[in-house]
């Protein structure tokens, strides 16, 4: 039977004696936000908690699922396991972990399977009212006083808002690695962090892979990639058994592999990601991905947020439109856009005193095409 567990942000580590017992085989868990009785009771009803499920299954863990009905990942312990063990393989080795992401989403939950791996009890933050960078200081520091190895995960975020301050640099310097996944990650932050000595480590995968399972572009231990007419496939033990709700869903067709909506390109064996495939932009009949063009706008000086999106147009099928925030001006926009293919330059470029987001780092499509579609 699939049994709900609440994880507390407060207290993330109440849940490890269950995740033990799950690793185990003795039950199967869903995680679920205590802090959010509304999610909870979406995942309880569409991932049918109190029903009988596969016995191999240890944890259900649901996609972020922000528009529509979350997916349910099925995992097993091998493919936790495996995942926590090819990571402290590219890492270096077991070391102390610091929790900063939600014990309920795969990034999270992963830090504490990796902190049994590695028979350490972890740290974490305190992510009740929000992420503050004293916190993750101050846990940072006591890890620090252990002498061993040191990790942790951030989104995008998180790690921009430590590197703001001086104190929040400090303490990431003393990570042997920081894994920074779940969005794309401003080129110009990377580069920042190298400067400053901070090894950040860039991760790609998702719930369905048991987290990232690609790092700094190449597959880790056990991990497979491939790209079939431009579509990532990725392969491994740490993939999952299909989908709770979703038991026939086209993505785990073929046994071993998942089948990802984004686009890519693998060079001698390095996997760049282009971004989704749904949203790809048909306009005169070309395609564009728009992540790579608000990649390059990330690079431009004065730029902090960027968000690509197609509105229709009866001329082009869809008009390219971009929406940035920062202190650059149009004008500095536009002459570097000079460098791009004409076909690629926005029909329509907006500032935005903040991006619309729907997650950590990521743009809200949907909100920035229906601003430019209302002025058409």
């Amino acid at each position: 039977m699939l049994e709900l567990l609440p994880v507390d942000l407060a207290n993330p580590l109440a849940i490890m004696p269950d995740l033990e017992a799950a690793i185990s085989g003795e039950c199967a868990l869903l995680p679920v936000p205590a802090n959010d009785p509304t999610r909870a009771d979406k995942l309880r009803v569409s991932m049918r908690a109190g029903q009988s499920i596969a016995d191999e299954i240890a944890v259900v863990v649901a996609t972020s699922g922000s528009t529509g009905t979350p997916k349910g990942a099925q995992l097993t312990p091998v493919n936790l396991i495996s995942s926590a063990d090819a990571t402290h393989q590219a890492l270096g080795g077991p070391g102390q972990w610091l929790l900063a992401m939600p014990a309920h989403h795969i990034a999270g939950l992963q830090v504490l399977v990796r902190s049994m791996v590695a028979g350490v009890e972890p740290e974490f933050v305190d992510l009740t009212d929000g992420f503050h960078t004293s916190d993750f200081v101050a846990r940072a520091e006591t890890l620090a006083a252990t002498g061993d190895r040191m990790y942790t995960s951030l989104a995008p975020m998180q790690l921009n808002k430590i590197m703001s301050t001086l104190a929040g640099i400090e303490a990431l310097r003393l990570f042997d690695a920081i894994l920074v996944g779940g969005g794309r990650i401003n080129p110009k932050m990377l580069d920042s962090a190298a400067k400053l000595r901070i090894n950040v480590v860039t991760t790609y995968g998702s719930s369905e892979t048991s987290g990232g399972c690609v790092y700094d572009g190449r597959p880790i231990a056990g991990a497979h990639v491939r790209v079939r007419d431009g579509r990532i496939h990725l392969g491994g033990p740490m993939i999952a058994h299909g989908y709770r709700n979703l038991p026939d869903h086209e993505a785990f067709s073929e046994p071993g592999w998942f089948i990802t909506s984004d686009a890519g390109e693998l060079t001698d064996g390095t996997l760049t990601v282009n971004g989704r495939l749904d949203n790809l932009i048909e306009t005169g009949g070309l395609k564009l991905q728009p992540e790579l063009l608000e990649e390059f706008m990330l690079t431009l000086d004065g730029v902090t947020g960027a968000c690509v999106v197609g509105v229709p147009d009866d001329r082009f099928g869809h008009r390219i439109c971009a929406a940035y925030s920062g202190s650059a001006e149009l004008g500095d926009l536009l002459e570097a856009f000079d460098g791009l293919p004409r076909w690629q330059v926005p029909k329509d470029l907006r500032h935005f005193r903040t991006i619309p987001t729907t997650g950590p780092g990521k743009p809200d499509r949907r909100a920035v095409a229906t601003v430019f579609a209302g002025d058409a």
